[in-house]
């Protein structure tokens, strides 16, 4: 008795793709192990440990260590920025704009709190590479934010006007994003507890004296 014949076409598995949430707790897991082990020193493979899977796997999902933080920090920034355009278009005063973008940038320290560290610790060297040259433009974005707000805040004498605008961006931008180094979601203080402890300390030194 003859054996059937085999169809000459192979059926093929119809491809799936990954899960958006599995996608994003990957991301999570390797903005963790690229802000505590730094950018150069981590691999796929220390990624794939800490996800619990096989390095190859890992592939299916990301092509590289490169794309999976830049998806990192584009989604951060994006985040930001979404939340710094509502607050500068909502035409608030000086002041209460100064305290919505801080009160923001807490908010991404909660949210993003890796992938601000990995920021502060890789972006002077990231730059260099043209696929992460957006992290220049959002410097330069960032900087023209808060001096222009500063700026408003004195030519309206609602803040100092001995203030040396360019000292109290500084003052007031590595005093915020530093909670990064500390921070840790889920705490004892919501990131708008602090956010307002630090602004009724800053706010004191920088506001017109009654």
């Amino acid at each position: 008795m003859s054996k059937p014949k085999q169809s000459s076409t192979t059926k093929k598995k119809p491809a799936v793709s990954p899960s958006p949430e599995r996608r994003s707790e990957l991301l999570a897991i390797a903005a963790d192990v690229f802000a505590e082990q730094g950018y150069n020193a981590t691999t796929v493979r220390k990624i794939a440990d800490a996800a619990g899977m096989l390095a190859g796997s890992l592939y299916y999902h990301f092509d590289s260590k490169e794309s999976m933080l830049e998806e990192i920090l584009s989604t951060f920034l994006t985040e930001l920025w979404d939340g710094y355009d509502t607050v500068l278009q909502s035409q608030l005063g000086p002041r209460e704009t100064l305290e919505a973008l801080v009160t923001e940038s807490f908010r991404e320290i909660d949210r993003h709190r890796s992938a601000v560290a990995i920021y502060q610790k890789e972006s002077r060297h990231l730059v260099a590479q043209a696929r992460f040259q957006y992290l220049t433009d959002s410097q330069q974005r960032f900087e023209k934010t808060w001096l222009t707000t500063l700026e408003r805040g004195v030519e309206e004498r609602v803040f100092r006007d001995d203030l040396d605008i360019r000292l109290a961006y500084r003052f007031v931008r590595d005093t915020v994003w530093v909670a990064a180094s500390w921070y840790r979601p889920g705490g004892g203080h919501s990131p708008e507890e602090i956010a307002r402890q630090y602004l009724s300390m800053v706010l004191d030194g920088i506001a017109v004296r009654t």
